[in-house]
């Protein structure tokens, strides 16, 4: 058995950026990948205040930094990308190919490279150039549109595109074209849209829209909070139960542990009660505490489950028991995922970087003897 993951010795050259293509770095490396990130001297890829520490996109990677704006800057890429299998970036259309670094560039040196391209709106069309963010990309694809309280869309955190759609789908389609890679000896270009991605995680909701299964409207379905017996209560101590018996049987179990009368409540799939039957669970849920609640449905099929806070999901019994958080240097984490029979995903030993931390180390590594002039000429720092 291996521990040291299922892509031991697969080289990932990153780009630094923020958001997706970091995310696709982190989970490459968390497989056991090795990355070796490129900072741009100079330019800071933070957008908020956190240290580079505690930036945990970052962890499993080295860096290197790196001038791109210098011809000799670029030429190192190149020489780091003519010895890896796969090269990430997030920059916006043309701005890889401008610096030099673009797939042509690339693949003239290495033509097996898989290369990655993470961006909002893709690699064309009339809004491939311009800025967005997350909430935009959702806000094109109909999606966010099916997301909040029927008065008004709410801007979900950017897990979903950002990091679902965008992230995580970069990294099966890397894996995918490594696949090709092996096969044909031929490397290729991912481009990894967050838009395509987001529209993508949404399919079965189009299916069920045609069927007539979904109304085009928010809290007004089974799974957008419509639906009594699929959504959030509050609890007698100000916190949040999440409940979402949908099937007959859980709900009934859910029922009778909830303490609903059978005999006054509404049926479960009467839409027209379905606002008595809210209000009937409302107040019975406010009868007691989150916990006390918990301790009642424990080990039922009932799917209810405490809403709790980033600092309290660590310390819930089952995400103990399953390890799903680890701490690494003092810094609590969800842990790699998913899991491996024969070449488990080991917990990460190397903290985020400080951008260009490891630069003498790599330089040495990949054989390059002018360190020194490089630093001293600041094309690496």
């Amino acid at each position: 058995m291996s521990m040291s993951g299922p892509l031991n010795g697969l080289t990932v050259v990153e780009i630094a950026g923020i958001g997706p293509a970091p995310f696709t770095g982190m989970v490459l490396a968390d497989l056991g990948a090795t990355v070796v990130r490129v900072d741009r001297i100079g330019t800071s890829t933070l957008p908020l205040p956190i240290s580079a520490r505690h930036d945990l996109l970052g962890r499993g990677k080295r860096s290197i930094g790196v001038d791109l704006k210098q011809p000799r800057g670029t030429t190192l890429v190149r020489t780091l990308a003519a010895r890896a299998d796969v090269l990430i970036e997030g920059f916006r259309p043309g701005v890889a190919e401008r610096l030099g670094i673009g797939p042509a560039d690339v693949h003239a040196v290495n033509p097996k490279l898989v290369y990655g391209r993470m961006t909002g709106w893709g690699q064309d069309g009339p809004l491939a150039p311009t800025a967005g963010h997350d909430l935009t990309y959702l806000a094109r694809t109909g999606i966010l549109h099916a997301i909040g309280p029927a008065d008004a869309p709410v801007p979900p955190i950017n897990l979903l595109g950002d990091y679902g759609g965008g992230g995580m789908l970069l990294a099966a389609g890397v894996l995918a074209a490594l696949w090709h890679a092996e096969r044909t000896g031929t490397g290729q270009v991912v481009d990894a849209a967050i838009v395509d991605g987001a529209a993508l995680l949404a399919t079965q909701l189009f299916g069920m829209l045609h069927s007539g299964a979904w109304q085009d409207r928010r809290a007004a379905n089974l799974l957008d909070g419509g639906a009594p017996f699929y959504g959030v209560y509050e609890t007698a101590d100000g916190t949040f139960l999440a409940v979402g018996p949908l099937e007959r049987r859980f709900y009934a179990e859910f029922a009778e542990l909830l303490g609903l009368d059978p005999h006054t409540a509404p049926a479960q799939l009467d839409v027209a009660s379905w606002p008595r039957l809210r209000a009937l669970i409302g107040a019975r849920v406010a009868t007691r505490t989150r916990d006390e609640w918990i301790e009642v449905f424990e080990g039922s099929d009932a799917c209810v489950a405490p809403v709790l806070t980033l600092a309290e999901a660590p310390t819930d019994p089952h995400n103990q028991a399953r390890g799903v958080f680890v701490e690494v240097d003092g810094v609590t984490q969800p842990a790699p995922a998913p899991r491996f029979t024969d070449t488990p995903a080991p917990t990460p030993t190397l903290p985020p970087p400080y951008p260009g931390e490891h630069t003498r180390e790599l330089l040495a590594e990949y054989g390059i003897e002018d360190a020194d002039a490089l630093l001293a000429d600041a094309v690496v720092g």
